[in-house]
């Protein structure tokens, strides 16, 4: 049997209903559209929001100091914790499952000038090991803070990339000099722009870093705010954690268990809380788009239940010839599948074009870029499958369970 002999009566139905044909189709198309797109936005938000919080770093945990509240071998509650570098150092000599540890030295209400241009931006001391663990990178040309510079309390900075543009405007940072207070330092990168949705003391952005060892010899600060860590493996982040309570508290004579004595915020579980958030986020997008898939499905039942009526007396020849239920079902699921599948490639053209469009508004630092990944699609091409098949499945088995004798009385 051809395929025009298979396919002819259907077709024929389809043109003598072209109105609710044209409206079926429009339906599964606009439906394929609302989920491709829906899901492609919160894939695209969900990346965006991940990107943001890993602005501050990836896998970072960032230590400061609180106060007891409980009593401990003979000392009160109620006392405050200072770190010092002698704590970092300890840290890294007894947590071997630390992969980096570094102090990190902060001074608020410090002029920093530029001829006349000055702001008071947070003086940040650090080690070399602060670019890779909290992702200040700077951009071509410049660099950041070495080891050398720690070893000769060099005066040098790097800018973040507000506080260049504060200074300098749209002129050369590099190789100028800046006054930190009163003293020169001179510019040696400038950070790249990154997208940070969190901070603990203040944005990058906004942030002058130096060596910490010239921070030191300056201000003569001693304490350090707070520790960053970052552990060799999500599945040692937990070990890590205990192990730190426990090396702090030998060090401070606190109970290990006293959570308040310091105050840890693990960026690890920011991050896996947001995934969670955005599978519940996109799951509600899908079922929010499929919702108006399912109407484009009732309307090809319906259409189909017309085509099923129209064709009864062609169905009961069909069964009188030998025709088996089997068959019958089989040609009106994919007679179905035929009509889903044209609105399914209209709707995913739709669907290129509105992501394509929306790629071009000034929104990726808000919302994202819109993706159809694998799993938009995958996820897409499945529903529209079950669609398809439910749409077409109770047509199909009253097809097939038609009585030929009354299927030939018919009309």
């Amino acid at each position: 049997m051809s395929i025009m002999d298979l396919f002819g009566p259907f077709l024929h139905t389809l043109r003598t209903q072209r109105l609710r044909t044209s409206l079926t189709v429009l339906g599964i198309t606009w439906g394929t559209a609302a989920v491709v797109v829906l899901l492609a936005f919160g894939v695209g938000l969900a990346a965006q929001m991940k990107k943001n919080a890993r602005g501050i770093g990836d896998g970072l945990v960032i230590v400061f100091p609180g106060t007891t509240t409980k009593a401990y071998r003979g000392f009160p509650e109620g006392r405050r914790i200072q770190f010092t570098a002698a704590d970092v150092a300890a840290l890294r000599r007894e947590v071997p499952e630390m992969d980096v540890v570094t102090p990190e030295y902060e001074r608020r209400g410090v002029p920093v000038r530029r001829g006349a241009n000055a702001g008071e931006p947070l003086v940040t001391g650090v080690e070399p090991v602060y670019e890779d663990l909290r992702n200040v990178i700077p951009e071509t040309g410049g660099r950041f803070i070495d080891v050398p510079d720690g070893a000769a309390k060099r005066r040098v900075a790097v800018l973040g990339d507000e506080l260049k543009t504060l200074l300098f405007a749209d002129g050369n940072a590099l190789g100028r000099e800046v006054l930190v207070g009163g003293t020169p330092f001179t510019v040696i990168g400038v950070m790249q722009k990154k997208q940070q949705n969190s901070s603990y003391a203040e944005r990058d952005q906004n942030r002058i870093f130096v060596p910490a060892s010239t921070f030191q010899s300056l201000w003569g600060d001693t304490h350090v705010r707070p520790i960053l860590y970052r552990a060799r493996g999500a599945a040692q982040a937990d070990q890590v954690k205990t192990a730190v309570y426990e090396v702090l508290g030998r060090r401070y004579r606190f109970d290990p268990t006293d959570k308040d004595a310091l105050n840890v915020w693990d960026t690890n579980e920011e991050l896996k809380f947001m995934s969670y958030l955005f599978l519940g986020f996109n799951i509600f997008l899908g079922i929010v788009g499929s919702f108006t898939l399912i109407v484009g499905g009732i309307g090809v039942a319906n259409i189909m239940y017309v085509v099923v009526r129209e064709r009864t007396r062609e169905i009961g020849i069909r069964r009188a010839l030998g025709a088996r239920r089997k068959t019958i079902l089989t040609q009106i699921l994919l007679e179905t599948f035929a009509i889903v599948a044209v609105g399914a490639v209209l709707g995913i053209l739709v669907s290129n074009l509105l992501v394509w469009l929306a790629s071009l508004a000034p929104i990726q630092d808000q919302v994202g870029t819109p993706t159809i990944s694998p799993l938009v699609m995958g996820t897409t091409l499945a529903l529209l499958a079950l669609i398809a098949f439910l749409a077409g499945l109770f047509p199909a088995r009253r097809a097939a369970n038609l009585d030929p004798v009354e299927c030939l009385r018919y009309g």
